[in-house]
């Protein structure tokens, strides 16, 4: 099948658009034929080496962790998902090996829910990681309340920009910096956006002087800092880009696969609690530039790459598949 992959650490230049293996489906996976997978910082960080320490590479590796696609093939123990089932997976492991940017993939069903009926293949696509990530903190890390205050960095984001329409789904009050020209983005989120830069803590103080209630650190380093210099007594701090939160009694957090969790997003979506802005595509072989792009760090919303649906090699391979059940 075609893929995009890498066998050495580097810069986009390593991605690679060509022939790679065919997965292997196991016992509790389901093979997909991916409609898009979505790109996240996380996956640029793997490809330059910078998660070697927590994840070991299996070179060369297929990049890629979200997303949306049909089941045409379920694994021998497989009964949650049938031949036809279009579905949305962060499907991620604990090697970088068979990853997403691919015209198929062998997805655990541990990492999969059904697709939103009301998203297209590109937002679906946009939805798993960065869902995840914010439905996760929010609700079992911040365990937010209703009439509470929320920081959110980076609010115009993928995980920020879901992070704001949730929370304001749970009933809090929402401050998301962002830069100026995405404040309207941000405000049709139902955020109030606040601008970076010199005197953000003066800015939010203007808004909630008796500071925050909880603060979801997305960006690390200064922004960090700032929002435990902003929460109320008894705030409560996340990060998921700077372990130094600890030094400020915060949590990291790392966002991990659940089909429970995966599952609520794509109702909360089809009840039209949340949606995915996506801001750019490419086809599967302008994947490198897909990262270049993402990698720039100014993205509203998501970058998605689209698969082709029907070339004859992917339909040859699909019939040998299914043949094989």
């Amino acid at each position: 099948m075609k893929g995009i992959s890498y066998s050495r650490y580097g810069g986009p230049e390593v991605l690679a658009y060509g022939d790679v293996r065919d997965p292997r489906v196991g016992p509790d996976s389901v093979l997909v034929k991916v409609r898009a997978a979505a790109v996240n910082p996380v996956d640029w960080k793997c490809r330059e080496g910078h998660m070697d320490r927590l994840l070991e590479p299996v070179f060369p590796v297929v990049p890629g962790w979200d997303v949306a696609g049909v089941v045409v093939q379920p694994g021998v123990s497989v009964t949650e998902f049938a031949v036809g089932d279009e579905v949305i997976g962060y499907v991620r492991e604990d090697v970088l090996s068979h990853g997403t940017f691919a015209e198929y993939v062998a997805a655990p069903v541990r990492t999969l829910a059904r697709k939103p009926r009301n998203l297209t293949w590109e937002q679906a696509a946009g939805l798993p990681l960065v869902g995840l990530t914010a439905y996760q903190v929010l609700t079992k890390v911040l365990r937010i309340g209703h009439g509470e205050t929320v920081l959110v960095h980076a609010a115009a984001g993928g995980v920020g920009s879901i992070a704001v329409q949730l929370a304001r789904h749970l009933g809090a009050r929402v401050i998301g910096t962002a830069s100026e020209h995405n404040h309207d983005f941000v405000r049709d989120l139902g955020g109030e956006p606040v601008e970076y830069g010199d005197g953000l803590t003066e800015r939010v103080r203007g808004l909630v002087p008796e500071g925050v209630d909880a603060a979801f650190d997305t960006v690390g380093g200064e922004a960090l800092k700032v929002s435990a210099n902003l929460l109320a007594p008894e705030g409560r701090l996340v990060s998921i880009a700077d372990p130094d939160v600890f030094d400020y009694g915060g949590r990291y957090y790392f966002v991990r696969p659940d089909p429970e969790d995966l599952l609520r997003l794509s109702e909360l979506a089809e009840q039209g609690v949340v949606t995915v802005h996506v801001c750019e595509t490419f086809p599967l072989d302008r994947t490198a530039d897909a990262h270049r792009l993402n990698q720039e760090g100014r993205t509203r919303g998501k970058i998605v790459v689209t698969v082709d649906w029907e070339t004859e090699e992917t339909v040859a391979l699909e019939g040998l598949w299914q043949g094989a059940e």
